[in-house]
């Protein structure tokens, strides 16, 4: 499973980069609105840290203004991923861009049905939001793995994205899914390589490490 990074912040952005550990990044406009800084500096400076995939999201809520958008958004870069709403409007400028060689990523996605026509517009990604269905006491993970009997199914190329993750059991939970991506907060990625015992063995060896005298080096 791939790990993009949810986020806007650059310093986590470049931090995770370095660890070998992420494939690509997400953002909105909320996250945006966040760093304080201009939408499109934020992303051009995003691609060029990660050479993998960068959600950009459309701004605009009608087609006409979704397809200007976008089109100004893939130039930002190579590896920019026009991100759309999952509405009409939206997914029919998913099948324009889909048409154009433009990679999107479809967002909002709360049931199956809307992620069986994100596949047949030809998005590349799309986001079921997992973490927001618990919220409201339904099933973020049922949902994956719907999705992926109703991709596999009918063998769609679009890639599931698991967005609104909120804990490392989440991840676990949408990998056994079947989920091709999890986009991630950084405090919850960072949260995977945490275990008691690790670090409880990890104090051990070292203290018997250095009750030998010895050096490596």
């Amino acid at each position: 499973m791939k790990f993009f990074v949810d986020t806007a912040e650059i310093k986590d952005i470049r931090d995770l980069y370095e660890t070998g550990l992420l494939d690509g990044v997400t953002t909105n406009p909320s996250l945006i609105a966040k760093s304080g800084r201009q939408f499109k500096d934020v992303i051009k400076e995003i691609c060029s840290i990660v050479p993998g995939p960068v959600s950009a999201e459309v701004a605009a809520t009608d087609y006409d203004g979704m397809i200007a958008e976008g089109h100004v958004l893939a130039k930002l870069a190579e590896n920019v991923v026009v991100k759309l709403p999952l509405t009409i409007d939206g997914l029919k400028a998913t099948k324009t861009f889909s048409k154009e060689g433009i990679k999107t990523n479809v967002t909002l996605c709360f049931s199956p049905n809307q992620a069986l026509l994100a596949a047949k517009v030809g998005a590349t990604y799309i986001s079921p939001f997992i973490g927001r269905l618990d919220d409201i006491n339904a099933d973020g993970v049922e949902l994956i793995e719907n999705i992926r009997t109703i991709y596999d199914n009918y063998s769609f190329a679009t890639e599931i994205l698991a967005a609104s993750i909120r804990t490392p059991n989440h991840i676990t939970e949408v990998a056994l899914a079947g989920a091709d991506v999890a986009t991630i907060p950084p405090a919850v990625i960072y949260k995977l390589a945490d275990h008691p015992l690790t670090k409880s063995g990890l104090e051990q060896f070292v203290k018997d490490w250095k009750s030998t005298g010895q050096s490596i080096l």
